[in-house]
C-alpha cells in the first residue's frame, strides 16, 4: 500500500514538474480572483475615469460575443501552450501574472471606475440581454488598465510567436482577429474607457520588453527549424 502511495506521489510530482507553468498559473488565478472579488465588493469611493474619446465611441451590443469569448480565449490558449510549447508558456504566464498583479495593486491604491454605461438601451435583443446580465455581475469599477485588453494582447503575442501555430496560418489569423475584436469590444459595449485600453497597451509594451527580451521571435523560430 505504501509503495502504491509512493508511486502516486511520484507520478503527481512528475506531472507538476512537467506542467509547472500551468500549475503556477492555476494557483495564481485562485489568489487573483480572491483579490479581485474583494476589491469589487469593498465599499469605497472611486476616482471616475473620464476620457474625451469615449463620447465618440458608439454602443454596439453585438460585441458582447467576443467580450465573453475572452474567457475561453485566454484559458484554452494558456493550457494549450503549457502542454505544447513550454518555453513560450513560461513567458506567457510571466507576462500574464505581472500585468494582473500590477492591476490588483493599482485597483487597491487607486480605486477607479467610469460612468459610461447606457441607462436606456436602444434595442431589445439577445445581445442586450447578455449585456444586462454582464452589467449586473460586473460593476464598472477597478477597470484601469483593462485586463481584458492586456490579457488579449498577451495571447496574441504568444500565438504570433509560438511554434504551435507556425504551420496553421488560418487558425493563427483567426486567433489574432478574435483578440483584436475582444479589444474593440471593451469600449463598444461600454465596459471600459479608452484610457483603460491605452494604458493596457502601454503596460503590455513594458512587460514585453521584460518578459521577452532574451528570446526574439526570429531566433526562436530559427532554433526550432534547426531542431527539426
Amino acid at each position: 500500500m505504501k509503495k502504491k502511495l509512493s508511486g502516486s506521489y511520484k507520478w503527481a510530482a512528475e506531472l507538476i514538474v512537467q506542467y509547472k507553468s500551468l500549475v503556477i498559473m492555476a494557483v495564481y488565478a485562485i489568489f487573483y480572483l480572491i483579490a479581485f472579488f474583494y476589491l469589487e465588493r469593498r465599499a469605497i469611493a472611486v476616482h471616475e475615469i473620464n476620457f474625451g474619446l469615449d463620447e465618440y465611441i458608439p454602443f454596439c451590443e453585438v460585441f458582447i460575443v467576443p467580450y465573453l469569448l475572452w474567457f475561453g480565449y485566454v484559458a484554452l490558449t494558456v493550457v494549450l501552450l503549457c502542454i505544447k510549447d513550454k518555453e513560450e508558456s513560461e513567458k506567457l504566464v510571466a507576462f500574464l501574472m505581472a500585468g494582473m498583479t500590477i492591476f490588483i495593486v493599482i485597483s487597491a491604491v487607486f480605486p477607479n471606475g467610469h460612468n459610461l454605461r447606457p441607462t436606456v438601451f436602444p434595442r431589445d435583443n439577445i445581445f442586450i440581454d447578455l449585456i444586462k446580465n454582464l452589467y449586473m455581475a460586473d460593476t464598472p469599477t477597478n477597470i484601469l488598465p483593462s485586463i481584458h485588453v492586456y490579457n488579449s494582447i498577451a495571447i496574441m503575442i504568444a500565438v504570433w510567436r509560438s511554434k504551435c501555430f507556425a504551420s496553421h496560418k488560418m487558425i493563427k489569423a483567426a486567433m489574432l482577429l478574435l483578440g483584436a475584436s475582444i479589444i474593440c469590444s471593451t469600449v463598444l459595449i461600454k465596459q471600459h474607457s479608452m484610457l483603460d485600453v491605452l494604458l493596457a497597451f502601454l503596460l503590455s509594451a513594458v512587460m514585453y520588453s521584460i518578459c521577452y527580451k532574451r528570446t526574439p521571435v526570429r531566433e526562436k523560430r530559427t532554433a526550432f527549424q534547426k531542431s527539426e
